[in-house]
């Protein structure tokens, strides 16, 4: 991976500074004491001759950043389970991304419908959050929500709520939707009024979500933060997995009585299951293997093993858009670490549900302006969620909220938001495309979907490994063939004046052009490309994937082509080889047909 051009410097400072990239390129391949050594040389004024050797004795310690790369085989690849782009809503904000019967949220219902489209289900939706845990059940209330503010502990979301019978309506307005409900359970285990809301709203959930479009319940978010959450805690330091356990079996032993009573058809084996443990982190004082070692699934219901997961904090000092977002290591990291909780579960209890994040996005405390809003922000959605499925995670939902700064879109006009498709949509549409079941072959044929297969290929993930922190790779398999190949560049590309996403910069330097080889399991053949594009990655406005704009102000969020983007480009694949030029601050999503 390399820029086109090269900037003309004085040579002693450009060197210096190149050799500085080559290190940061090839950190993960040397060891840590020579990095530091040649970081402690670099500030001296050394002599050209001496600066070369030491880029050049750097460089031969690494692959060279231009590859070729090789695309793994299905082998290295895992399996994600169907809708595996989803999103999880804030409890109390789910009236206003769905609607009621008498007003429907066609808007979001249209975006959900272009992910169907392009992944072949449309996303699950996991109704819950940290105000789950806070809703108590009113009778009287004629409104589906009241929220009251406590700004010392949240000013996102309100930490008093009451819900009326009207908050079930809005399960009715979004059609072909699998649905995941979050059952009150800070409040509901340790209060009567809690435990009363319990049983009150099981039967109005069951009713209002029904057989078909249940996916699973929930009972407590991030119990592990319990005792120690920053919105004020919920239960004492003595907290432990034993007590939780016991709280949540005598809890969810309760849920299945209220349905034998009013949704008798929802106990089904197939059906009547949990997403749990919910937990906030891998590193909170609650652990996994704890709960589940505590007897968390001794009935057996836990469907899915979910986790949560933000990159890091809105608020946590240090915190920007190229290193922490646009940083390919970062994300790794992070995923990484839930990976080795499960697999150590796995190790130890054996038969453990497919894991999925119930919960993430950017940063918490609901994202910070200018980065969890930005282009970058929605590449880096893109790479977390690839990554995530490439190590075997079956399915991510990402977590909105209105007037969230880290929402895919905005569901309503507020006071300080205006309602629109943010720019981490279209990186979630992206990941959607990577993902679709159906065979380029077969896309690019326009067939009538009277002749497409009937049988949903198994859709798998492989990370592509490559040298550097500022881009990342992935292939993905449809029943174990080869199907297509997405290339991120995390490199920050600002185009507007200070990178504040508004005022274009009319002296922005020219955006540099980084060119990916890659070694694919085709001899020859060719492959069709479509791109996630914006200015910048500071942009938050002027986003478009391959040609279409998915804007509430164009088709109320369904797709429209642009005039001004180029599209139905194709390259050739000779040899087995393939080669894409990749802007900075942008994605590519290579689509193969050709033979083996």
């Amino acid at each position: 991976m390399s820029p086109y051009h090269r900037d003309l410097l004085d040579p002693i400072p450009a060197l210096v500074l190149r050799v500085r990239e080559n290190l940061n390129l090839i950190s993960s391949y040397v060891p840590d004491r020579l990095v530091a050594v040649l970081y402690a040389y670099l500030p001296t004024r050394t002599t050209l001759e001496t600066t070369r050797n030491l880029l050049l004795a750097a460089a031969s310690l690494a692959p060279s950043p231009e590859g070729p790369y090789l695309a793994p085989g299905p082998g290295s690849a895992h399996a994600v389970l169907d809708a595996f782009m989803s999103y999880s809503i804030e409890f109390v904000f789910w009236p206003d991304f769905a609607g009621n019967c008498s007003h429907p949220n066609t808007f979001s219902d249209n975006l959900l419908q272009n992910l169907g489209n392009l992944q072949g289900v449309r996303p699950y939706v996991r109704v819950g959050g940290n105000t789950q845990d806070y809703a108590l059940y009113n009778e009287s209330l004629f409104t589906a929500v009241h929220g009251i503010y406590d700004y010392n502990r949240s000013r996102d979301y309100p930490t008093t709520v009451q819900i009326g019978p009207s908050f079930f309506e809005s399960y009715s307005t979004f059609n072909d939707t699998k649905f995941t409900h979050g059952f009150n359970l800070a409040l509901g285990a340790i209060r009567p009024e809690g435990w009363q809301t319990l049983i009150d709203t099981v039967p109005l959930a069951c009713r209002a979500i029904g057989q078909d479009n249940l996916d699973r319940w929930e009972y407590g978010n991030e119990p592990d933060l319990y005792s120690v959450s920053a919105q004020g805690p919920v239960r004492p330091l003595t907290w432990n997995a034993e007590t939780y356990v016991a709280q949540w079996l005598n809890g969810t032993r309760r849920i299945r009585e209220a349905l034998e009573a009013a949704c008798p058809a929802m106990l089904d084996d197939n059906l009547y299951s949990y997403a749990a443990p919910s937990n906030g982190g891998v590193y909170n004082p609650l652990q996994a293997e704890d709960q589940w070692a505590a007897g968390l699934n001794s009935d057996g219901n836990v469907g899915t093993f979910s986790t949560h997961n933000y990159i890091s904090g809105a608020e946590t000092p240090g915190v920007t858009l190229q290193e922490t977002l646009m940083n390919h290591h970062t994300t790794t990291h992070s995923v990484d670490a839930h990976v080795r909780t499960y697999r150590d579960i796995v190790r130890r209890f054996g038969d453990v549900p497919p894991h999925i994040l119930g919960e993430h996005n950017s940063l918490y405390h609901q994202g910070k302006p200018g980065l969890s809003n930005s282009f970058g922000a929605a590449l880096w959605g893109v790479d977390f969620n690839l990554y995530a499925a490439s190590v075997g995670i079956k399915r991510v939902h990402m977590h909105m909220g209105t007037d969230y700064r880290y929402t895919s879109w905005q569901p309503i006009n507020t006071e300080t938001t205006v309602a629109g498709t943010k720019p981490p949509y279209y990186g979630n549409i992206a990941v959607a495309a990577m993902l679709s079941p159906i065979h380029p072959s077969l896309a690019a044929s326009d067939l009538p979907s009277s002749l497409l297969p009937s049988r949903r290929p198994k859709v798998s993930m492989a990370h592509i490994p490559l040298p550097t922190r500022r881009a990342a790779a992935y292939a993905a398999y449809l029943d174990d063939a080869f199907a297509r190949l997405m290339v991120i560049n995390l490199q920050a590309y600002n185009s507007t004046v200070n990178g504040t996403g508004t005022v274009p910069d009319p002296d922005a330097p020219e955006r540099p052009v980084f060119r990916y080889t890659f070694e694919v399991p085709l001899q020859r053949g060719e492959a069709r490309v479509q791109r996630l594009y914006a200015n910048g990655s500071d942009a938050v406005s002027g986003i478009a994937w391959d040609g279409w704009s998915y804007n509430l102000e164009l088709d109320e969020g369904r797709p429209v082509r642009l005039r001004n983007v180029t599209v139905g480009e194709k390259l050739p694949v000779r040899d087995g080889v393939v080669e894409v030029d990749v802007q900075a601050s942008q994605a590519v999503l290579l689509s193969f047909v050709g033979e083996t």
